[in-house]
């Protein structure tokens, strides 16, 4: 068969032969072995339900060895055997063209080259998955090369519950993760709900299809640094020393960003897989293994004042240490480890090697878990002693200052500004001893003016396509900010910079897509003037819209994307389930609604959206409706908190938009409560 017949088949009739386990591929590790004896025979039954009976008792004893080997039914043997990428709109099967580009972002989602764990249909965070299991990606690849353009793909999970009819203007797919009832969405929640083959954990763009590879998170690192560098009156050529952790997944972008924002990047990795991936891909300069040869590096970098990334293949809390020891100053420091996901993967303690570690978490992860928190008492002791000498640390929304609070380490600070851990927190007195970046940058200076990730892909395939998609994103934006006000002339100027260089600095990994961070006026010109490139016949093929869920209205996350909501409403999740049912309705090809993202299992609520372009009227029509909507909508909730920077942006949106009613917040003086 070739590959439209392949996509279009679904589950074989015939059992395919087994694939041997590859150990040249990034694989996830064994998860926590959580189920009882009546538990695992429930999860074989949910498994074997996709085969036909005459395949159960030659499938039954291979998904109960993945089941005891990896803690998970992957259906390793149902792996297609052609390769996985993001090809050309026009080589995927079907009727409709919407479904078409969703294959194709599918794809993309969970090409090797992309994907961080791919065997286990997981694309970054160490469990942020497309699918459960393979049965449900090739049922869903038949779903879509059959949908109609008049019909709904109903996903739970990973899980293709099958096609409704709808109608034309209805998304083409509906997409739910992790939706627990709330007293049951506790990380070992996850951990058996997800063994028993039932739920999912859709990370933010792994489960809703819209992740284009670390280019996302490199733009996003590149405008944090940037303003974290402003934040302590440091130049791009100054030299200026930022350590970090974490090179798979999206946290393997904070190296390149760290190039793009001109200072030296030294980012820990206990995987070595992760390490070469990196550094063959240009994404991080030099390696070390050695922390003495690693220092005297550093030096020669500070004193040439370079910009360049050095990986450490080792634990981050040495880096922290030694440097202390030495007396390496910090400019900048964070952290990009999955501690979302703490036990499984997500954090590699100090004084274990990875083996040792993957080892541990299988077999005794209790006391997997008290190595994890040892170190994290460790790292934040360094991380301390650091900002002491004037270390710029921020938390960069990987759960690192809420799990080493957890750990007991001395995260907060009292009224004297001392560290204190949590048994000494007085709720009074006492706060954090780091801000997210969120509430000293991305918050202010960027969600409250509606300016977010918004991305795009090529669905040609074409570099000349994207670089015409790069042009015109730089033509709008340079008229657009010819009369801006001037709260938001340096976003505009920022992304100018950035579009304008982005080929240069070899972003694209995967499919053929960018990012920049515009606000709903930005995203609908730029937007518009796509779509009328498809109608002229400018463009190879139709354009596909989507943004991160880190934005402006898509995540409620109380300890990142919502962590500068200060009016008691950072704990509630109206603002995400109202975006995805207002997306839904306003024209959106495909929308997404997640428990869990960056932070963890039960700690946010995330959604997103995909939209299609193909030069027609009807295209025009939903992106400015659904756009406005998709941040105007958080807007609202920023400006009915106070947030002063959203109470401007909202008036602007209403002068713009004379339809635009929005409820505003009386602002009460804080003189009226003085004793």
């Amino acid at each position: 068969m070739n590959f439209k017949e392949q996509l279009s088949q679904g589950i074989p009739e015939e059992l395919p032969s087994i694939r041997p386990y590859d150990t040249s591929v990034n694989h996830a590790p064994k998860r926590k072995d959580i189920l009882n004896k009546e538990d695992k025979i429930l999860a074989l039954k949910n498994a074997l339900r996709y085969f036909d009976p005459k395949h159960h008792s030659v499938l039954l004893p291979e998904f109960r060895n993945e089941l005891e080997t990896y803690g998970r039914i992957y259906m390793y043997r149902f792996m297609p055997e052609y390769k996985i990428y993001a090809r050309p709109v026009e080589e995927y099967p079907g009727r409709c063209l919407q479904a078409k580009a969703i294959m194709l972002m599918i794809q993309n989602n969970l090409d090797p080259d992309v994907a961080q764990h791919p065997e286990e249909l997981i694309t970054y965070g160490g469990n942020g998955a497309v699918f459960q299991n393979w049965a449900q990606y090739l049922l869903v690849m038949k779903y879509l090369s059959e949908m109609e353009n008049d019909q709904t793909l109903v996903i739970y999970s990973g899980h293709p519950m099958g096609l409704f009819p709808s109608h034309t203007n209805a998304p083409r797919v509906v997409v739910t993760n992790g939706m627990m009832i709330p007293n049951y969405s506790k990380p070992d929640d996850w951990e058996k709900f997800n063994a028993l083959g039932v739920t999912q954990y859709g990370q933010m763009t792994a489960g809703s299809y819209m992740y284009i590879g670390p280019q996302g998170i490199v733009h996003g690192t590149t405008i944090t640094v940037l303003n974290a560098l402003r934040k302590i009156s440091k130049k791009q050529e100054d030299g200026a020393l930022f350590v970090t952790s974490g090179l798979g997944g999206m946290s393997g972008a904070q190296p390149k960003a760290g190039n793009i924002a001109g200072c030296i990047t030294v980012c820990a990795e206990v995987n070595p897989k992760a390490v070469n991936t990196r550094n063959s891909q240009g994404w991080v300069d030099e390696v070390f293994t050695d922390l003495d040869p690693l220092t005297q590096r550093v030096k020669i970098a500070k004193t040439n004042k370079e910009s360049v990334s050095l990986a450490y293949q080792g634990n981050i809390v040495e880096i922290w240490e030694h440097f202390d020891k030495e007396d390496i100053y910090i400019d900048l420091g964070s952290d990009q480890t999955s501690l979302h996901n703490p036990w499984a993967g997500g954090y590699y303690p100090a004084g274990m090697s990875f083996e040792e570690s993957n080892e541990m978490m299988a077999k005794n992860p209790d006391k997997f878990k008290e190595k994890v928190q040892e170190s994290l008492r460790r790292q934040t002791e360094a991380i301390n002693k650091h900002s002491k000498k004037g270390t710029y640390f921020f938390d960069y929304g990987n759960a690192f200052l809420l799990e080493a609070s957890r750990a007991g380490a001395k995260i907060f600070k009292d009224k004297d500004g001392e560290f204190v851990s949590s048994r000494e927190v007085d709720e009074n007195n006492t706060n954090w001893a780091y801000p997210s970046y969120v509430q000293d940058i991305m918050g202010p200076m960027c969600f409250d003016y509606g300016f977010g990730p918004f991305r795009w892909v090529c669905a040609s395939g074409l570099e000349e396509d994207l670089d015409k998609t790069d042009a015109i994103a730089a033509g709008v934006l340079e008229k657009l900010k010819e009369n801006a006000p001037a709260e938001i002339q340096s976003q505009l100027q920022d992304n100018i910079h950035w579009i304008k260089t982005a080929k240069h600095n070899k972003l694209v990994v995967g499919s053929k897509a960018r990012i920049l961070y515009a606000d709903a006026v930005g995203r609908i010109e730029i937007a518009k003037a796509f779509n009328d490139a498809i109608a002229e016949g400018a463009f190879s093929g139709p354009v596909i819209l989507g943004r991160d869920h880190h934005d402006v209205s898509g995540t409620d996350s109380p300890y990142r994307e919502t962590s500068n909501i200060y009016d008691g409403s950072q704990f509630t999740a109206d603002m995400a389930i109202q975006n995805v049912i207002g997306d839904s309705f306003r024209g959106a090809t495909w929308v997404s609604i997640h428990n869990g993202g960056g932070v963890g299992w039960g700690e946010v609520i995330n959604g997103g959206f995909g939209m299609v372009l193909d030069g027609s009227k009807e295209s025009e029509d939903k992106l400015r409706s659904m756009l406005f909507w998709d941040v105007t909508n958080g807007l609202a909730r920023r400006s009915w908190a106070r947030n002063k920077e959203a109470i401007f942006s909202v008036n602007r949106a209403m002068e713009i938009e004379k339809k635009l009613k929005i409820t505003m917040p009386n602002i009460v003086e804080d003189s009226l409560f003085l004793d």
